[in-house]
């Protein structure tokens, strides 16, 4: 799926962010926003996915301005992968990774055969299936951004927003984390320092 951010400018309490900024991100690439701290980066990943509205601009995910879809229809498209996230409960590996389908169900709607099946095959896809009932809290910074990217592909997600994968990470989880990113094939935009 193609993602065009066309003109985007992005104000945080009356201080502007992000002017005019404008790219492309062909289908099934990856593409690196790079900057100091403090550059706008996740203020403008943060529109990407939704969290803040521009003041100019749009972005456009697969031809749809993503503020034109339903919250539902535009986390089916597009998955979010935070750079230190807040988990206030121990939820295992399989629970984090299955909070994925959560776009793709009703209400409380229980978890089908496929959704179990997704959520077992996106953790293997990570390398993490003797991790699958492990406490979340208990991994790495590695393995906790493995499962946050697992969590992503059993989402079915066709745009993937990075927001510092690689941070705090030693230079061995870097290159792991950065090759899976690619190998799944996914539109992803990533910001990195």
């Amino acid at each position: 799926m193609e993602l065009h951010i066309e003109g985007v400018t992005v104000e945080l309490g009356g201080t502007l962010i992000c002017r005019d900024v404008s790219f492309e991100v062909a289908s099934g690439s990856l593409v690196g926003l790079l900057g100091p701290n403090g550059s706008g980066k996740t203020t403008l990943l943060r529109t990407v996915y939704r969290l803040l509205r521009p003041r100019l601009g749009r972005v456009v995910a697969g031809g749809d301005d993503v503020w034109s879809l339903s919250p539902r229809d535009s986390a089916r498209r597009t998955a979010v992968v935070v750079q230190e996230p807040a988990h206030e409960f121990d939820f295992t590996v399989s629970a984090v990774v299955g909070m994925g389908r959560t776009p793709h169900k009703r209400g409380f709607e229980r978890d089908s055969a496929n959704d179990k099946m997704l959520v077992a095959y996106a953790i293997a896809r990570v390398g993490m299936t003797a991790l699958a009932e492990r406490p979340f809290g208990t991994l790495s910074g590695g393995e906790k951004q493995r499962a946050l990217i697992a969590r992503s592909v059993a989402q079915q997600a066709q745009v993937l927003v990075l927001d510092e994968p690689t941070n705090h990470l030693d230079l061995r989880y870097q290159l792991e984390t950065l090759q899976l990113i690619t190998s799944l094939g996914v539109t992803s935009i990533m910001a990195i320092h």
